[in-house]
């Protein structure tokens, strides 16, 4: 039995054997180094000469071939086993849950275990800060009203423009479009009986002059 990463690809042809093993945690791989395939490359060679002199060499390639096939099983297996040796170097297994993680990302060197079994204090740390913070934002964001100057019973209509009927903001004077008057936003409008001073509608006092209006 072989006893490495769950996550490997194949990348074995004809001509030889090559594996990539994946980490368990991070999917960070290794390569294998190429192990080239003698039976595979003598049928190679051998349709290379059947196409330079003839079906002879040709039919011999294609049965190198199938003797490949036939013994690809044994080859292939010898050749993932080494593959396995070398690439066990650059990962280490877990005590705790059997995985094995590569160790620049996913171990833990102080506790000698994955960082899924024992995560960085550091990194644990930062983390949490940051899913705090999004849970405060979440919170006191809920909290405040975005909407109390938002005029739900629409009391204040929407104006257009009695010409055009182009939309017009409130307290708009003239039309955007046409140039239009207002009359309805001028009739709202309040100055100061002494100074002329422009005022606001619920204004008592001018703020220039103090008189009451």
């Amino acid at each position: 039995m072989i006893q490495f990463v769950a996550n490997h690809d194949d990348l074995s042809t004809d001509k030889g054997f090559q594996f990539k093993f994946y980490c368990d945690k991070c999917r960070n791989g290794h390569m294998s180094r190429f192990q080239p395939n003698g039976v595979g490359i003598a049928g190679e060679l051998m349709r290379a000469a059947g196409s330079l002199f003839g079906g002879l060499f040709s039919d011999a390639g294609n049965a190198a071939y199938h003797v490949q096939r036939a013994i690809g099983g044994k080859a292939h297996d010898d050749a993932l086993e080494k593959a396995v040796l070398e690439g066990k170097q650059y990962f280490k297994q877990c005590t705790r849950c059997g995985h094995w993680v590569c160790p620049d990302v996913c171990w833990n060197g102080k506790a000698g275990l994955c960082e899924d079994c024992a995560p960085d204090e550091h990194e644990e740390l930062a983390a949490q800060q940051a899913q705090a913070s999004r849970e405060q934002i979440y919170t006191k964001t809920r909290q405040q009203d975005y909407t109390k100057e938002l005029d739900f019973l629409n009391r204040g209509g929407i104006a257009q423009c009695p010409k055009c009927s182009a939309k017009l903001n409130p307290g708009q004077k003239f039309c955007p479009e046409c140039g239009t008057s207002n009359t309805a936003a001028q009739g709202k409008e309040k100055f100061c009986v002494d100074c002329g001073t422009s005022m606001k509608a619920e204004q008592r006092f001018c703020a220039e002059c103090g008189t009451k209006q």
